[in-house]
């Protein structure tokens, strides 16, 4: 599974697991997807296509019994999807010759070789047990994406000998644009989404910037957690390299 921030309650962490976590992702990104273009598929075909690949049904390396073909994400582009871009290549090449330089490793470091080569997408990142409430919060944002209210979402598929949780990954443009951010997570929240948020640049992923890297990096940049006492409710959102919150 993609994107894990804080360790599984009970797992043992090994040093620089951070390359696990990315050659995990990176296989499941390699994998078939099953994809819903709201560009090019007509709606009315919408929610039978939801029904038939709910997250909690969708096996990770095919049926229950492990046959079938594997399946890395079930995703849903809205109207308005645009295609992550950018010199992915450049950027690692950069960051290779950064961590060859002998200069320090920090988030302004890799924010300023994103935008050196145009690396600028990110996402929320959702974790939540494989299960019911996976399955509601994923129809929840897939239907946002529908509306075009959100680019593109993603949601893990399920592994039944994994740690029991999937991920949904919502995107927007630019990680660099903190308003873009904000206003990423309000169009979650208006989907009923109530689950604690982490936000990750694709620039971390394509770097291999996971939790226990050797870098000591924190994998997320923004956390964001939702006041159900407050009026209105809203999100309180911190940036966790000022460790201040957003206002």
């Amino acid at each position: 599974m993609e994107e894990e921030e804080a360790p599984v309650e009970g797992e043992v962490e090994t040093p620089f697991a951070a390359e696990t976590y990315a050659a995990e992702a990176m296989a499941a990104d390699m994998d078939p997807w099953i994809v819903f273009d709201s560009r090019r598929t007509p709606r009315s075909e919408f929610d039978g296509w939801l029904e038939s690949n709910r997250p909690s049904q969708v096996y990770r390396f095919g049926d229950e019994e492990g046959g079938g073909r594997p399946v890395g994400w079930i995703a849903v582009l809205g109207p308005n999807y645009f295609p992550s871009d950018g010199d992915v290549m450049g950027l690692q090449e950069s960051w290779e010759k950064l961590l060859g330089s002998g200069r320090s490793v920090s988030f302004q470091a890799v924010k300023e070789l994103a935008l050196n080569h145009g690396v600028l997408s990110g996402k929320w990142l959702m974790h939540l047990e494989s299960g019911f409430k996976m399955d509601h919060a994923w129809e929840c944002v897939a239907r946002a994406a529908l509306d075009g209210k959100i680019s593109q979402v993603k949601v893990s598929s399920f592994d039944p000998k994994g740690e029991g949780k999937q991920v949904i990954c919502a995107y927007n443009q630019n990680f660099t644009d903190e308003s873009e951010v904000i206003r990423l997570d309000s169009a979650i929240r208006a989907t009923g989404v109530k689950c604690a948020l982490t936000y990750k640049p694709d620039a971390y992923t394509h770097l291999g910037i996971y939790r226990s890297n050797r870098w000591k990096l924190c994998p997320t940049i923004y956390e964001s957690k939702f006041d159900l006492e407050c009026v209105p409710r809203r999100s309180h959102i911190i940036n966790k390299v000022t460790n201040l919150e957003v206002t």
